[in-house]
């Protein structure tokens, strides 16, 4: 019963670590509501076409901190192995649906690498790095960002198999890699659908 309150409190403050609306507070300073422009998503990517390259870089900076002291927060409260992957999703539902504005939020890309920095420490540092020339390459060659979480989701799976560590929460990692991508996809076939009626 108590790992079992324990858990729920991790899920709890993960979530607040995950609703913590940067994107929209730097983008409001600026005089812009990042909910009523571009993507309409509160992320680095909308704000950096939309507000600015270093208010961009500090949301991108302070999206992935939150991810990775969610992970790490619940670790110290005693959350441990697999398990810890439903705080990780708790953060993301907090980052999707913050009670800070009015449950608005982003995609989850970047609080999905601060996320697996604190699952898999190093290997998740180089992921990151993976999913960042992703991203690069996908905007020249005109090929959807979302490969970029691919592309750091297949670098954590083959690093840990490499170096034959938290292999088992690495395969848990899908879940979570999988439900990001579900998220944007849908909410790209949504933007498109509207954009199509607007016509």
């Amino acid at each position: 019963m108590e790992e079992f309150l324990t858990l729920i409190l991790a899920c709890l403050v993960s979530y607040i670590f995950g609703a913590l609306p940067f994107a929209h507070r730097i983008s409001r300073r600026k005089g812009i509501d990042i909910f009523s422009i571009g993507t309409g998503l509160a992320g680095a990517s909308n704000v950096m076409k939309n507000v600015g390259r270093w208010s961009a870089l500090i949301v991108l900076v302070f999206d992935i901190t939150k991810g990775a002291l969610a992970v790490i927060v619940s670790g110290m409260m005693g959350v441990e192995g697999p398990l810890i992957l439903l705080p990780a999703c708790a953060a993301i539902f907090g980052h999707w649906n913050s009670i800070f504005t009015r449950f608005k939020g982003g995609d989850g890309m970047a609080i999905a690498g601060g996320i697996a920095i604190g699952l898999f420490g190093g290997i998740g540092f180089f992921a990151l790095f993976v999913a960042a020339i992703a991203t690069v390459l996908a905007q020249k060659l005109w090929v959807t960002s979302l490969t970029s979480i691919i592309f750091g989701y297949l670098a954590i799976l083959f690093l840990t198999h490499i170096f034959d560590k938290d292999k088992d929460i690495a395969v848990g990692f899908t879940a979570v890699v999988l439900l990001i991508l579900a998220h944007a996809m849908r909410g790209h076939a949504r933007r498109r659908r509207i954009a199509r009626q607007s016509e």
